[in-house]
């Protein structure tokens, strides 16, 4: 009878790795674990970080809290108005119409510009005084001094009344802010007051008036 030769018995093979996943976020169950964003947070919300109308030392910028106090209320006024300057020169951005048009339309736009980056100048002082700066519309609304235009499209020359209507306040507004803040001893905000709110309104009115100035046209002789 032949011999059968037995062959050697095959090693077991190895098991297949884990991914990188699966080590990474086990599950107590054995399953992957999924992130999830936590929801609705904002409905179970624990006490504010900071009350609007406050003032915290948050920054040592050697100014006292009255002080600190005054200019915030100010600062947020200012705040407030430009907001409304600058959402207005959107609105007839939108709505301009007639022979000067396009000269305008560009014209709005570029202010509407030079606004939103003040806007952002000023909410950025009320932050590092320790203030909360004012922000959504129906509470920029409510706080502004700027008369609320109607919805309908106007012509030009109205629109430009309205313009520098809210220019002579804001600037009336920033001459006296300019002046508390530099008799309390806040440079900062007596600065941006002058070098940048007071400047800027003051050339937007020089380019959007000369629009309505009652010039009669040149003849060549």
């Amino acid at each position: 009878m032949a011999k059968t030769t037995a062959k050697p018995a095959a090693a077991p093979k190895a098991a297949p790795k884990a991914s990188a996943a699966k080590k990474a976020a086990p599950a107590s169950n054995g399953q992957t674990a999924s992130v999830q964003p936590i929801l609705n947070q904002q409905f179970n919300a624990p006490a504010p970080l900071q009350k609007y109308g406050t003032v915290s030392q948050r920054l040592p910028i050697g100014l006292d809290e009255k002080t600190r106090q005054q200019s915030v209320t100010n600062l947020n006024q200012l705040l407030a108005d430009t907001i409304t300057l600058r959402d207005l020169y959107k609105k007839h951005h939108w709505q301009v119409v007639g022979p000067t048009f396009y000269q305008l339309h560009l014209l709005y736009d570029k202010h509407y510009e030079e606004q939103s980056t003040l806007v952002d100048t000023i909410a950025e002082r009320i932050q590092i005084l320790g203030g909360v700066a004012v922000a959504m519309a129906h509470d920029v609304a409510e706080l502004t001094s700027i008369p609320r235009p109607p919805r309908d499209r106007e012509e030009a020359p109205i629109q430009v009344g309205r313009l520098l209507e809210a220019h002579q306040i804001i600037l009336k507004n920033c001459h006296d802010f300019a002046k508390q803040a530099d008799e309390a001893g806040d440079d900062g905000t007596n600065d941006l007051a002058v070098s940048d709110v007071m400047r800027l309104n003051e050339l937007q009115v020089w380019f959007v008036s000369e629009h309505v100035v009652d010039t009669p046209l040149a003849r060549a002789e």
